[in-house]
């Protein structure tokens, strides 16, 4: 009898460890927190930059559309041939490009197939907070979420991303990121590069870290976030872009975790910003390098013509190497960059109802949002559907040491109006939705309320965001 029960207990046992490695395994998303091991980048000389397919409408209707995601893990090759887990939208690693236009109605379908819980944040569109994809609107392991908007905001380059409690950082780290290309009538009239995959490219920048086995290494240092060893562009090591002598168009989102990245060719060549966050501004502004903080994004255009054919120009964020572009012949390029891209109107600061102070505060766990963490049954802070306020966001040092945050709001854009008292510079003064404070700074914007609902408002380092450094306002008439 003894022995039956033995063996009885041995079964319910070797069945035990089985199902646990199941769960713990369904989704293949291995996070090592080991040693890191480094890449040999001249292994990825040879890889191509890849190009996010454009997600096809299948609704035939004109200006109704309807667009299908699946949440999903698989395995990307990354480093020689090891293989590493990830996740991805209708794919293994980051997700389709969305790309609409101005009044189109939009109907997602998003299923999750994780073993876990996610939610599909839409970075940078206003939208009522419903449909806004934040921590309330949480999607079920096996469960199809589908919002529906219509898109009334300019052309500008958005994404989208998880942005559930607890596994935000994780999920993106793995690989959950996508982008949205607004188009609106102005944006098509410019002549400005915009055949996508040709002479516009998208450029997810972000940093990982691997292990000998190529699996991710997930290292939350305790002060900046995670921070990743080698920079994965559109899910590649440094890898390259063959382009011809023609003006070319890049759509860079900063995907990091907590990294921010300082663009420079390597030659010190100038280039020009066309667009910040929220769409074009006003008048291209030259500049030989680009500071962007995660959640940022920001459109710029690189005049090949200057260089011959056979060289090699290097894209870099300080010392690392992030791109190569390798220059071909010459080509016609009908292409221009005009002297007005768009009129923005400045919100008028008279017009203000509201001023709020926002402190963030601290480092690594030990952060806070105007001294109080993150409570998801708590409103912070309520404002009236169409009003406009002033906000003065202040980045504080401590005893843990000093450093910036990127500030996020969700569902709307808004205006800078200065740093430290000063005016923002001239690539700074299109439409935001994600501003770097740096530390010790105060940064003034201002924000028109137009969308219903409960919104996020929080410092983009995934890492702060997850350990407190997050509120919510509620907009309603």
């Amino acid at each position: 009898m003894k022995n039956k029960w033995y063996v009885g207990a041995l079964i319910l046992g070797i069945a035990i460890i089985f199902i646990g490695y199941y769960g713990l395994n369904k989704d293949s998303t291995r996070i090592n927190q080991g040693k890191n091991v480094a890449v040999n980048s001249t292994e990825m000389d040879l890889r191509e930059l890849p190009i996010p397919a454009l997600l096809e409408d299948m609704n035939p209707k004109v200006g109704i559309s309807d667009y299908y995601l699946s949440v999903q893990t698989g395995t990307t090759n990354f480093i020689e041939d090891k293989l590493t887990a990830t996740m991805g939208y209708n794919g293994s690693y980051l997700g389709p490009v969305l790309k609409l236009t101005r009044g189109e109605e939009v109907n997602m379908h998003i299923t999750n197939e994780l073993n876990d819980t996610t939610s599909v944040h839409w970075h940078g569109l206003e939208v009522n907070g419903t449909e806004d994809g934040g921590p309330h609107q949480v999607v079920g392991i096996d469960t199809t979420w589908e919002p529906t908007f219509t898109i009334d905001q300019p052309a500008a380059t958005l994404w989208f991303h998880p942005h559930v409690i607890g596994t935000t950082a994780t999920q993106v780290y793995l690989g959950l990121a996508g982008l949205i290309l607004i188009e609106d009538e102005n944006s098509k009239s410019l002549n400005l590069p915009d055949e996508y995959g040709v002479n516009d490219i998208p450029l997810i920048i972000q940093d990982r870290s691997f292990d000998a086995d190529g699996f991710f290494i997930y290292n939350d240092n305790m002060m900046n976030g995670v921070v990743g060893d080698v920079i994965i562009v559109n899910g590649a090591i440094t890898p390259y872009l063959d382009v011809q002598q023609v003006k070319m168009r890049f759509r860079i989102v900063n995907g990091a975790n907590a990294s921010n990245f300082n663009l420079k060719l390597n030659d010190h060549s100038e280039f020009y910003q066309i667009a910040s966050d929220g769409g074009l501004l006003e008048k291209p502004v030259l500049s030989d390098s680009l500071f962007i903080s995660p959640g940022e994004r920001a459109e710029i255009i690189i005049d090949f013509s200057k260089f011959n054919e056979g060289e090699k120009i290097e894209l870099k964020s300080g010392n690392k190497q992030v791109m190569t572009f390798r220059i071909g012949g010459e080509s016609n390029d009908l292409t221009t960059i005009p002297e007005t891209l768009a009129k923005i109107e400045p919100i008028d600061e008279s017009v203000a109802t509201g001023m709020k102070t926002i402190e963030l505060d601290g480092a690594g766990h030990m952060v806070s949002l105007n001294g109080r963490k993150f409570d998801m049954n708590r409103i912070d802070d309520n404002v009236v559907l169409g009003e406009v306020e002033i906000w003065e966001i202040t980045a504080n040092g401590t005893m843990m040491g000093k450093m910036g945050h990127p500030f996020h709001i969700h569902g709307t854009q808004f205006q800078i109006l200065s740093r430290n008292g000063k005016e923002p510079g001239a690539n700074e003064q299109g439409w935001k939705d994600t501003v770097y404070i740096q530390a010790d700074e105060t940064v003034r914007i201002i924000v028109k309320f137009k969308n219903e609902g409960v919104f996020m408002y929080h410092c983009h380092i995934l890492e702060h965001e997850e350990a407190g450094m997050m509120g919510q306002l509620e907009v309603k008439e």
